[in-house]
């Protein structure tokens, strides 16, 4: 009996809490939320900040003349407004054939690289070969070396070659060490792809090529957008090795041509920031026209 009171009592002394002693606790909670929120978002404002600071310098810089950066310096307050350090860039400095070499070598460099590792991702997840994940562990491994250590045998082996100094050096080096990150990302998306489409495709009388080039080509498309847009930044900004193989001014892509937009002596910052802008401009809109496929391509890829 007097447990029983004592029960009764605690409950009616919750009774008579009211609403306001309960609400308390997750007021306080929805409170702590909230700034955690709102320091989150200032954070990534600052860091945002601070990330766009440099461009919007390079921006304004490009379009300041040479006598505005020599009296009042490159980090001050513009005092004018003018484009012609793009047409010294593009004629004077170089930058139209320098642009043309960059997309000699990066369009041919994507479409090869992603057809060979796509072509490799499909026999590798969808066929039960022999040494499979020997292979995925080779194509791994080799993008673990450092570049520099083979800095040496790339150059002298395409001196041996006779491809020296020539785009289809360049080409060759850059698919060569691409492909097999491309193959492994692949190959992890196409394993998830469930094998009954392939089942039913062969049940149909479809081949090998068939189900690769009908369906899973297809299947793998925000895979492939989203390598695209990778290889195609990459490639596109690629310095190393393009001095490696490389020796002439003619043959040099873009981002080697804007190390001659710098001279011994006096530097112009307002062409070589419009250099620096029309470089990124084909990666940019790379990037924009494959941004919808970007993020959930790279998760999808990373599936096993």
């Amino acid at each position: 009996m007097t447990a029983t009171h004592a029960t009764a009592h605690s409950e009616d002394t919750e009774s008579k809490a009211g609403p306001a002693e309960v609400a308390a606790p997750r007021r306080s909670w929805l409170h702590s939320r909230k700034l955690r929120t709102t320091g989150f978002h200032l954070t990534a404002s600052l860091l945002s900040a601070l990330w766009l600071l440099p461009i919007v310098l390079v921006l304004i810089t490009s379009t300041r003349t040479f006598d505005d950066i020599a009296a009042h310096g490159v980090g001050s307050w513009p005092h004018s407004f003018t484009f012609d350090s793009f047409r010294q860039a593009w004629v004077d400095g170089g930058q139209q054939r320098a642009l043309i070499n960059s997309m000699l070598v990066t369009i041919p460099t994507v479409a090869l690289s992603l057809g060979l590792a796509s072509m490799a991702a499909f026999a590798l997840s969808r066929y039960d070969m022999p040494f499979r994940r020997v292979l995925l562990l080779l194509m791994l491994g080799g993008n673990l070396l450092p570049p520099q250590i083979l800095l040496i045998p790339v150059s002298k082996l395409s001196e041996v070659l006779g491809i020296y100094d020539q785009l289809y050096a360049l080409i060759g080096v850059q698919v060569g060490f691409g492909v097999g990150f491309y193959v492994f990302v692949l190959h992890g998306f196409m394993r998830s792809i469930p094998g009954e489409i392939q089942q039913a495709a062969v049940i149909d009388g479809a081949g090998p090529w068939q189900i690769y080039w009908r369906i899973i080509l297809p299947l793998a498309r925000p895979a492939l957008a989203a390598l695209t847009a990778l290889s195609f930044t990459w490639i596109f900004n690629d310095l190393l090795w393009a001095i490696t193989v490389l020796r002439t001014d003619s043959q040099m892509p873009i981002t080697a041509s804007l190390i001659g937009l710098q001279g011994q002596y006096v530097s112009m910052w307002n062409v070589i920031a419009a250099g620096s802008v029309i470089a990124a401009a084909p990666t940019v809109a790379v990037f924009l026209r494959f941004q919808r496929h970007f993020v959930a391509g790279l998760n999808l890829g990373a599936v096993k």
